[in-house]
């Protein structure tokens, strides 16, 4: 078996008062590691990991220490990731980073998502045996590295103690993030398999073609194209991107425990598990739903935190153009806030993780809307604590959706005309921001004023598919807005949101998305006011009844459509507008739907539908919020 051993001599680490429970100066100066020692997968297929370890004098400890693991396919020798773990190190941890199957100096042919139950099994037995551990392992890691530390748990290796998972663990990959109702999450899946290849290929010709076809470009050009694409380099990514296109349908594929927490709680290790996510977060609905199935199956601490973050972004107080205060971020996440976790849950020493509450959220939305020196607009928000998810006190407000374009709690009445647009699928709504992770030169994340923008290549300044003349969503005719009147005092949403909808369509397959809008009023810096997003969700019509099949429409009869948008945390101010945006899609965040009722992925024609929302007694559209009176905490994420 290859080994190499690398002494490195570093400073010692002064741990100050937001370090793991003020423990004051570690006594380790150096840190010891093997690079790419291969551990055995059980098909015989080697992961490369590298192991720092703690030394004194240039001498390793010899005291047998708990480890620490992250398992990625995002290169075990970045920059971040190394310097992180020579502080998990010098802090007094054996340190693993691993390259994921098929990834960088590992083995194997990599298949997202799917298999890395088993190599986290393999990986963590292999390492709680080596002679200078002492058999504890905690994992921790971000995004890909919080999914196989769920595949991990469900294969309960007997020495796996802990868990730290930061907005990731995939609770059903058909409901979320994934696909999402039925349709498919287009921008993160290309753009990711795109950004892999680019990253990881070691073959110079292919590093030239994905210098040259991005994927912006690719975006909305794969349907029914197999082989025919730059991803045919790559045929297990081809392959996966194909499979989760076109198998729309939730069968076993998506009944997998590697794509779906939910069917495999029962079996999870019971170790206790802190899960994070964010309001802007793609994972903020299966982080919570995670939290829920495993803390009513568990008996060991599990714990949520949400801010008011985009994906992976919990060190910074902004998201896209919004700006929450410096209170908002959690600025020793990468060590401090980590080593407080493991500190407890490994090494028994009372940091302030021990009696931290079961929920900790950020309410966004305190703030003054100016516009910063940034020029973010500052929508401020606090930290509050729950006892558990939703948070005990909160009610359903319902809001009715009315002709002429109101929302309001008195219920519809009879007799009124329905609401009809034209959706076509070659002119979608453009992405402007959301709960997704961003893809860089294609969309980005995070709260944005609802207004088309020329797209020049940069995500953060512009937003891809817009067009001149550059207007809000709302004057789009195939946006229908349904709005409150300037509300009378604070209204504070914490917890799930839904929308249901009547609807018919002149097609046999179309979608309904749902955007929920914190609408402030003209001011001085914004003085057409600011539409901003909040969540949004989607579902495709033909899942309307059942993710398993599926069930074409009759054009023109009325159907009943539920939308979930993710939960989230908002206070609307007095003065603003609690406003609902009805459509057909939000392109590239999700695939188009083309109306046709092809196969999706698959399809090669496009339907022009004419959609329309019913808004009645008898069929009474509505937003349910989840309300309740305001608490405030003074206490942050991490303490």
């Amino acid at each position: 078996m290859k080994r190499t051993l690398v002494l490195v001599v570093v400073a010692a680490l002064a741990v100050g008062p937001s370090g793991a429970g003020q423990q004051g100066t570690e006594p380790y100066d150096a840190v010891l590691f093997a690079h790419n020692l291969m551990i055995p997968m059980r098909d015989g297929v080697k992961l490369a990991t590298d192991v720092y370890r703690p030394a004194s004098g240039g001498v390793p400890v010899a005291e047998k220490l708990p480890l620490l693991l992250q398992r990625t396919p995002y290169n075990k020798e970045g920059a971040s990731l190394v310097a992180q773990a020579e502080a998990f190190a010098r802090h007094g941890y054996v340190v693993a980073l691993q390259d994921d199957r098929g990834t960088y100096a590992s083995e194997g042919v990599q298949i997202k998502y799917i298999g890395y139950g088993k190599d986290g099994f393999d990986t963590i037995e292999y390492l709680a045996a080596l002679p200078y551990t002492d058999g504890r392992v905690g994992m921790w890691g971000t995004s890909y590295a919080a999914h196989v530390q769920a595949s991990a748990a469900i294969a309960h290796p007997p020495h796996l103690r802990t868990a730290v998972l930061n907005c990731g663990g995939l609770y059903n990959g058909w409901l979320y993030k994934i696909r999402n109702h039925g349709a498919f999450e287009l921008a993160q899946q290309v753009g990711w398999a795109f950004g892999q290849l680019a990253a990881q290929t070691a073959d110079p010709a292919v590093r030239e073609v994905f210098r040259r076809e991005k994927a912006v470009d690719w975006v909305g050009n794969l349907h029914g194209k197999r082989g025919l694409t730059p991803l045919a380099l790559a045929p297990n990514v081809e392959g996966y991107i194909y499979d989760m296109m076109t198998r729309s349908d939730y069968d076993d594929y998506w009944r997998q425990p590697d794509v779906n927490w939910s069917v495999a709680f029962a079996e999870t290790a019971d170790i206790p598990m802190l899960l994070i996510t964010g309001w802007y977060d793609s994972y903020t609905m299966g982080t919570i739903a995670n939290y829920v199935g495993l803390s009513a199956t568990k008996k060991s601490p599990v714990r949520l935190l949400v801010g008011p973050w985009t994906h992976g972004a919990s060190t910074v107080s902004h998201a896209g153009d919004l700006e929450f205060g410096p209170g908002a971020a959690i600025d020793d996440f990468a060590t401090g806030f980590h080593l407080r976790w493991f500190d407890h849950f490994l090494k028994g020493r009372p940091t302030p993780a021990a009696d931290d509450p079961p929920v900790r959220l950020f309410v966004m939305g305190t703030g003054d809307g100016h516009k910063d020196a940034s020029g973010r607009l500052f929508h401020g928000g606090y930290w509050t604590t729950a006892a558990s998810w939703p948070p005990p006190g909160v009610h359903p407000l319902a809001l009715y959706l009315h002709a002429g374009g109101t929302l309001s709690d008195r219920e519809a009445d009879a007799g009124v005309r329905p609401t009809t647009y034209t959706y076509d699928p070659r002119h979608p709504v453009p992405t402007i921001g959301g709960s997704f992770s961003p893809q860089r030169g294609m969309v980005a994340a995070g709260g944005y004023d609802q207004r088309e923008r020329e797209f020049t290549g940069d995500e953060t300044r512009g937003f891809y598919g817009s067009r001149p003349p550059y207007l809000p969503l709302a004057a789009r005719p195939d946006v229908l807005v349904f709005q409150t009147e300037p509300l009378a005092e604070d209204v504070e949403v914490v917890g799930p949101v839904e929308v249901t909808l009547f609807v018919a369509s002149t097609a046999v397959d179309t979608d309904f998305t749902a955007k929920l809008v914190d609408l402030y009023p003209p001011s001085a810096d914004y003085p057409s006011g600011y539409a901003l997003n909040v969540t949004d969700g989607i579902t495709r019509a033909r899942y309307r009844n059942s993710p398993e099949r599926q069930e074409l429409m009759t054009p023109g009869q009325v159907y009943r459509v539920t939308i979930d948008p993710f939960p989230t945390a908002n206070v609307f101010k007095k003065g603003h507008r609690i406003r609902l945006d009805i459509s057909s899609s939000n392109f590239p965040r999700f695939d188009v739907n083309p109306n046709s009722g092809e196969p999706l992925g698959q399809d090669h024609r496009v339907v022009v539908a004419e959609n329309t929302v019913y808004h009645d007694a008898r069929h009474p559209s509505r937003l349910v919020l989840s309300v309740r009176p305001r608490l405030a905490s003074a206490r942050g994420p991490g303490r």
